[in-house]
């Protein structure tokens, strides 16, 4: 019997190893058709997991009903197990290149109770070929079996949208690819199960990893673009977001943004694509070009609110300014690789007393991560607000609100360009 179906018999078990973001749903999505074990090495996540509580706050407690799931941070249940799906984060390190650590030990995990027949697919952010010259030896090695007549690899990679709730993971084309075609067959299927919009067959593992880096990349890049012309247009003393609206007249000109990029996505995959580049000799130039961009926004932001403060006579060492929102995007709560944070590092080296204030973001993370103290108590007496994130919440405030928080001479710096304030005594600057 096929795999896919002695999962639909449910005489097998499929797993999910890494329940964040991405495999969170995926889990809870299989565990409707299938009998699932969540497996995470976060033993406070677990718990959460198992009062259905998704401590991410991207799933109501609905969405853990009628699911036929085993949660788990004790690596021995996933002996029980045929089917992998391996959603684990993959970052870098402080220098910018891959963070394959957490990949390379849930291979080995599931190397050590491998068994003959059974399948292994990664949802992770990697770069081409990382599948099966990284991972798919150190399966080999611990479980002593041989890709191919033991066992099956494949790369199905992850296209979660957190914060987007109108985009459900069964909405979105699933891309699946499998070490042979019959791999790839049954896990079309398995897939095919649980995504509504249907699945596309990559022609190999490597097209398929490659298919993702460069989704994010292709972002990155237009992001980028906007970024510099942000900058330029500053200079100019042109409105960008004015820029834009005239250019999207024309049918095919692309309308993106100018901002801060974060997150795990789009400010990290990049990197993989780079690393991969170079180490085959060739160091590519506009998508590096594109990161440089992109990395120096929050010192670029920092400076033009010094450059404000002084035009408006106030000290930036006497100044204390209150930057709202510090998730990598808005209406989630997701802090990883947050360039806000960035920006608020950048403010402190002029010596501005800065308040950070976000509704969705964890204290505890938020301490944690950046060594930054969240307070949500908003107060009076600021010299000039950042509006950095475009949470929900903060799309009602209008120039009264601002100017009754602030001192004389205010200044609003609107990254996200959610307002249009015209007001005779308050400073309005948007990205």
């Amino acid at each position: 019997m096929s795999i896919y179906r002695s999962l639909c018999t449910k005489e097998k078990t499929l797993a999910v190893v890494g329940l964040g973001y991405v495999g969170l749903p995926v889990a809870l999505a299989f565990a409707r058709h299938f009998r699932v074990i969540g497996y995470d090495t976060n033993q406070t996540h677990i718990q959460h997991l198992k009062a259905g509580i998704d401590p991410n706050r991207e799933l109501p407690s609905e969405a853990f009903q009628g699911c036929d799931i085993q949660f788990t941070y004790t690596a021995g249940d996933l002996a029980q197990a045929h089917f992998f799906v391996v959603a684990v984060p993959t970052d870098v390190d402080e220098h910018k290149v891959p963070n394959l650590k957490p990949l390379q030990l849930a291979s080995a995990e599931i190397g050590r109770i491998l068994k003959a027949g059974d399948y292994v697919v990664y949802e992770s952010t990697v770069y081409p070929g990382c599948t099966e010259e990284d991972c798919l030896p150190v399966l080999e090695k611990h479980s002593g079996l041989t890709q191919g007549p033991d066992f099956k690899i494949g790369y199905s990679p992850e296209r979660i949208s957190p914060g987007e709730p109108s985009r459900p993971l069964k909405s979105i084309t699933k891309v699946v690819s499998g070490s042979d075609p019959d791999a790839l067959a049954e896990i079309a299927a398995v897939y095919g199960q649980i995504i509504e919009a249907g699945v596309y067959q990559a022609s190999s593992i490597r097209v398929a990893e490659a298919a993702k880096v460069i989704e994010n990349t292709q972002r990155d890049l237009n992001i980028s673009l906007m970024n510099e012309l942000a900058i330029i247009f500053d200079r100019m003393g042109i409105d960008t977001q004015e820029v834009l609206a005239a250019a999207a007249t024309k049918w095919n000109f692309q309308k993106f943004y100018p901002g801060l990029v974060g997150g795990h996505c789009i400010g990290v995959d990049p990197y993989y694509l780079l690393h991969k580049s170079i180490e085959l000799g060739y160091e590519p130039q506009v998508i590096l070009s594109g990161r440089r961009v992109n990395d120096n926004m929050p010192g670029w932001v920092a400076k033009k609110l010094v450059q404000l403060l002084l035009k408006k006579d106030k000290n930036p060492r006497q100044s204390k300014v209150l930057v709202m929102g510090i998730t990598f995007k808005e209406n989630v709560a997701d802090i990883r690789n947050s360039k806000v944070a960035t920006l608020i590092r950048e403010l402190q080296e002029y010596s501005i007393q800065v308040q950070v204030s976000d509704p969705l973001a964890s204290p505890e993370e938020v301490q944690h991560e950046y060594n930054l103290t969240l307070n949500n108590d908003i107060l009076d007496g600021y010299d000039a607000v950042v509006v950095a994130v475009a949470h929900q919440a903060f799309t009602a405030y209008d120039a009264s609100y601002f100017l009754s928080i602030m001192n004389p001479n205010p200044i609003l710096m609107d990254l996200k360009g959610l307002y249009q304030i015209q007001h005779p005594t308050l400073e309005y600057w948007r990205l």
